[in-house]
């Protein structure tokens, strides 16, 4: 069996399209019901941003409108 550090040595040998497309596909193998811990500065974070919504100080954006305008930006028009 091959080991963590064979693969990660393997892996930061990739170019670096090569290593995206490895991360992609291995966070997409990582089952949705693992409990993926968040890094220490998310909490605050996440905590400040539902604070702000919550008093009203900061509003949501649909993710539609997101979307669409990050689209636009890079010249994909209005995709869904």
């Amino acid at each position: 069996m091959t080991s963590f550090d064979t693969v990660l040595d393997a892996a930061q040998n990739l170019p670096t399209d090569d290593r995206l497309r490895l991360i992609e596909a291995l966070w997409d193998s990582v089952p949705p019901d693992v409990d993926v811990p968040l890094h220490a500065d998310w909490g605050p974070e996440l905590e400040k941003r539902v604070a702000e919504i919550e008093s009203g100080a900061s509003t949501r954006v649909p993710w539609s409108t997101i979307r669409d305008e990050a689209l636009a930006r890079i010249g994909h028009g209005n995709i869904r």
